[in-house]
C-alpha cells in the first residue's frame, strides 16, 4: 500500500471514530483535548462537531492554517510529557475526549509516547469519557471500545474511561 493511501485511510478511520464518539458524547459535559494541531485539520472538525465546548490543544510548536489555530487561552504548546501534567495542575475540568495523534513515524518511539502520556491521560479524562489514539494504550481504568463500521482493526484506537 503507498503511503498515500496508508494517509486516507488513517484520516479516514480518524473522521469515523471521531463523529462516532461526538455522537456518543451529546449531553456529557467537559472540554476536548486533542494532542498534535498540524496543520490543524482535526481542530477544526472537532470544532464542528463539538460546538461550544472549550478545546485545548497541545502540540511543540503552531505550523496551522491560520484560520485554525485555537485561541491562545487553549493552546499549550511544548512537550506533552510536560504541557498535559501542567494542564492537569490547572484545575481545568476532566475532559470527554482526548485526541491524541501523536504518531511521528518511528513506531517504537510513537508507542513509548503513548505509554508515557497514559498517566496523564487518566487523570484528566473524564469518568465516561473517550480516548482516541492513533497508538494503541493500554491503562487500568480503560475499557477499549469498538470501532465505527469502516475502520479496520488497528488502524485507530478507542477507549473508554471506568466510571
Amino acid at each position: 500500500m503507498s503511503r498515500l493511501d496508508t494517509f486516507i485511510r488513517r484520516l479516514q478511520a480518524q473522521r469515523l471514530c471521531l463523529d462516532a464518539l461526538a455522537d456518543r458524547l451529546q449531553g456529557l459535559p467537559g472540554p476536548v483535548l486533542e494532542l498534535g494541531l498540524g496543520n490543524g485539520r482535526t481542530y477544526d472538525h472537532l470544532r464542528e462537531r463539538f460546538p461550544g465546548r472549550p478545546i485545548f490543544v497541545f502540540d511543540r510548536q503552531v505550523a496551522a492554517h491560520p484560520d485554525c489555530i485555537p485561541p491562545a487561552d487553549q493552546l499549550r504548546l511544548g512537550d506533552f510529557r510536560e504541557t498535559l501534567p501542567a494542564y492537569a495542575a490547572e484545575g481545568q475540568p476532566p475532559a470527554v475526549l482526548i485526541h491524541a495523534d501523536i504518531g511521528s513515524g518511528d513506531k517504537a518511539a510513537s508507542m513509548q509516547l503513548a505509554a508515557d502520556l497514559a498517566p496523564s491521560w487518566a487523570r484528566i479524562l473524564a469518568p465516561g469519557g473517550f480516548l482516541a489514539s492513533d497508538q494503541a494504550v493500554e491503562h487500568p481504568l480503560w475499557t477499549p471500545v469498538p470501532l465505527p463500521p469502516g475502520v479496520d482493526a488497528g488502524r485507530y484506537h478507542l477507549y473508554c474511561r471506568e466510571n
